[in-house]
C-alpha cells in the first residue's frame, strides 16, 4: 500500500515536471499578447491626436527598444506552438536524461531574436509608408504576398513544417548531448532555425503589412498555430497560401486596399 502510494506521489510529481514548463511558456505567451494589446502603437491609440505620429515613432525607435518588443511579440505568436515540442523535451528532463528546460527555450528564443537585426532594418525602411499607406508599400506588401503563398508549397517549407509537427522525430534526428545544457541549447537553436524555415515568410509578410500591427500579429500567430499543431495543418496551411495569393493580386491591382489592410 505504502508502495503504491509513492508510486502515485512520484508520477503526480513527474507529471507536474512535465506539465509546468509548456505551461509557464502559455502563460509568458499570454503576457506577451496583453503586454502587445496594451502598447499604444499597437493598440491604435496613437493614430490619431497631436504630436509625434506612428511613423515618425517608427523611425526613431532604438533597436533596443525595437528588440524587446520583437522578442516579446516572438514569445507571444510562437510559444502556443511550440508548447508541444517543449512538453516532449519536458517529459525527458522530467527523467532526468536531458538539461533543464529553460536551456532548451533560451536556444529557441536566441534564433528568433537574432530575426530582430533584419527585422528592425524592414522596420526602419518601411513603417513611414506603411503607416502613410502609400501605394508603393501596397505593391511591396503584394509581391511580399505572392512570395508567402509560393513559399507555402515549396519542399523546404514542407520538409520544416514536417519537423515542427513530429516534436519526436526532430529530437530522434537533432537530440544528442541533450544532458549537456551546451547539448541542449544548441538543440534550441537547430529547433529555433528549423522554426524560422518554416515560418520566415510569415514573418516578412507581417512586416509587410505592418510589423507592430496588432491585427496581422494575430492572423499570422493562428496561422502558425493551425498548420503546426492542428491534425489537418498542412492542408490549412494551403489554404493560407491561396489566401495570400489573393491578398497580393488584390494589392497590386488596387494599391488603395492598403488604407484599410495596413
Amino acid at each position: 500500500m505504502v508502495t503504491s502510494q509513492k508510486i502515485t506521489r512520484d508520477r503526480k510529481r513527474e507529471w507536474m515536471r512535465e506539465s509546468m514548463p509548456p505551461a509557464v511558456m502559455m502563460l509568458i505567451a499570454i503576457a506577451g499578447w496583453w503586454w502587445l494589446a496594451t502598447r499604444p502603437s499597437m493598440s491604435g491609440s496613437e493614430m490619431t491626436g497631436s504630436g509625434m505620429d506612428m511613423a515618425e515613432q517608427g523611425m526613431t525607435m532604438t533597436f533596443v527598444g525595437f528588440l524587446v518588443a520583437w522578442v516579446v511579440m516572438m514569445t507571444a505568436m510562437m510559444f502556443p506552438a511550440t508548447a508541444p515540442v517543449v512538453r516532449i523535451y519536458a517529459r525527458a528532463a522530467a527523467q532526468g536524461r536531458v538539461a533543464p528546460v529553460p536551456f532548451f527555450v533560451v536556444g529557441y528564443l536566441a534564433v528568433w531574436s537574432a530575426v530582430g537585426l533584419p527585422g528592425y532594418v524592414a522596420w526602419q525602411q518601411w513603417n513611414g509608408p506603411i503607416q502613410e499607406a502609400s501605394p508603393s508599400a501596397a505593391r511591396v506588401a503584394g509581391i511580399v504576398a505572392l512570395l508567402a503563398a509560393v513559399y507555402q508549397l515549396t519542399p523546404l517549407k514542407q520538409a520544416c513544417l514536417a519537423h515542427c509537427r513530429s516534436p519526436l522525430g526532430f529530437f530522434l534526428h537533432h537530440g544528442k548531448h541533450l544532458d549537456r545544457p551546451v547539448g541542449a541549447m544548441v538543440a534550441g537553436l537547430r529547433h529555433g532555425v528549423v522554426c524560422l524555415g518554416c515560418c520566415w515568410m510569415l514573418m516578412g509578410l507581417m512586416i509587410a503589412l505592418g510589423a507592430m500591427n496588432l491585427v496581422w500579429m494575430v492572423v499570422v500567430a493562428i496561422i502558425i498555430l493551425i498548420e503546426k499543431t492542428a491534425p489537418h495543418g498542412r492542408a490549412l496551411g494551403m489554404a493560407a497560401g491561396m489566401a495570400f495569393a489573393a491578398l497580393g493580386v488584390a494589392l497590386l491591382v488596387s494599391p488603395g486596399l492598403a488604407a484599410i489592410l495596413m
